[in-house]
């Protein structure tokens, strides 16, 4: 419920990104220049995000994982509700996209602390054998949050251009500030981890220098699977939920309220689908699951833009919900148990915050940003080289999957003798 909570308040800003926060914040002539600014606010969140994930990713793994996930909603809720109150700049001028990169900074923070402390918990809290079930609980969660904002967001588009332009977008913004009360208020109430709980009392005391000095020395190759990993998803993700929106508003002259029903459709499709992906890695080894969905995103890199390029709104619709409703969340419930894994207890939630936003940073952050810029500067009609991305996001994903390691490293396995085998392997 947390991470529905939180990530209503994440994609609340991607699908806006698209629609309203260019020309609100950043006013130009040239609707392409002020969709761009708009989506580099977007990739700005991300830079925020690799520090917060090695900052609260170590208060976790020394304080708990509890702690973590009760800041992070506040920084997430609090932040967006701030953002539905700035002035446009035509009231403040050059004081507007300012305050807007700085509270999409902080918004940055809080989603940098949330994902990984959640997937750890979810990890942590099952019993062998359902942890496909468990991990799929985060992923269910941003697709609820994500159903309720773009559904929101169409909802309010559908009212009317004057009334969402001027000030109705405005309205699921300020909402969050409730939401960020109701998420703590869940969190505050949860039980700490088993796994944090039965740690050496000496481990939860160390340095923060220490963790990191453990992360890097016994645990740098789950950094790397880990890092490809996530690049892959956020690759994809972005692209499917983020830039689509911008592609089809500016270049298809599709209405948000189109596209922002197709991610309703999508996410709608997405909680049915979630759980049933949770039991088929119960069932199916998750690198086997990883390596097809892998697979399955190479071979829908050029259908998903076939089908947007049709301008036909139940086609834009099919192809999201193909992307974003079943693709996606497949990839996103088998990654969850399997980045846990690559680390020991110890380090499990510094490993998975520094490697995954580190990616993030890149990918997700700067992702729609290239793919606009590819399409502008190759022509409309030119989605070869985007679609080439996805490929990118797909390779990643198999190579993840043939190198994973299959079982959590041994916290008695670590140490200068196991870290000069490993690298001898």
């Amino acid at each position: 419920m947390g991470t529905a909570l939180e990530y209503f308040d994440f994609f609340l800003y991607s699908a806006m990104a698209g629609l309203v926060i260019g020309p609100t914040f950043f006013p130009s002539s040239d609707s392409t220049a002020s969709a761009m600014a708009a989506l580099a606010t977007f990739g700005v969140g991300f830079l925020a995000r690799p520090l917060a994930g090695l900052v609260f990713g170590i208060m976790g793994d020394k304080f708990g994982r509890k702690m973590v996930l009760s800041w992070s909603l506040i920084l997430m809720g609090g932040s967006t509700g701030l953002m539905g109150l700035i002035p446009s700049y035509d009231s403040i001028g050059v004081a507007a996209p300012i305050l807007l990169v700085l509270l999409r900074i902080l918004q940055g923070v809080g989603a940098g602390a949330e994902f990984s402390a959640a997937i750890t918990v979810s990890y942590e809290h099952a019993a062998e054998g359902k942890r496909g079930r468990f991990g799929s609980l985060p992923t269910l969660g941003v697709n609820l949050g994500v159903f309720f904002a773009s559904l929101a967001v169409a909802g309010l588009a559908l009212i009317g251009d004057d009334f969402f332009y001027s000030w109705g977008w405005r309205i699921p913004f300020v909402l969050s500030f409730l939401v960020a009360i109701v998420g703590f208020v869940i969190r505050r109430k949860m039980p700490e981890t088993p796994d944090f709980e039965a740690m050496p009392v000496a481990e939860t005391r160390r340095s923060w220098f220490r963790v990191l000095a453990d992360l890097f020395r016994s645990d740098w190759r789950g950094l790397v699977i880990v890092f490809a990993t996530y690049a892959g998803y956020a690759l994809i993700a972005t692209l499917w939920k983020t830039f689509s929106i911008s592609y089809l508003a500016e270049f298809k002259d599709v209405g948000g309220a189109v596209s922002s029903f197709g991610i309703t459709l999508a996410s709608a499709t997405a909680i049915l689908w979630t759980p049933i992906c949770g039991r088929l890695c119960d069932k199916v080894p998750v690198q086997r699951v990883l390596a097809f969905g892998g697979l399955m995103v190479i071979l829908y890199a050029f259908p998903f833009f076939w089908l947007l390029n049709t301008g036909v709104s139940l086609y834009i619709w099919i192809a999201l919900i193909l992307g974003t409703g079943l693709l996606a969340p497949l990839l996103s419930v088998a990654a969850s148990p399997f980045m846990a894994r690559q680390f020991a207890t110890k380090t499990r939630v510094t490993g998975v915050g520094v490697a995954k936003e580190s990616s993030g940073a890149i990918t997700a952050g700067f992702g729609p940003v290239l793919a606009l810029a590819l399409i502008v500067s190759s022509g409309t009609d030119s989605t070869a080289a985007v679609s080439g991305m996805f490929i990118l996001g797909g390779i990643l994903f198999v190579f993840a999957a043939w190198q994973g390691r299959t079982t959590p490293p041994s916290i008695a396995k670590t140490g200068p003798i196991a870290d000069k085998a490993g690298l001898i392997l």
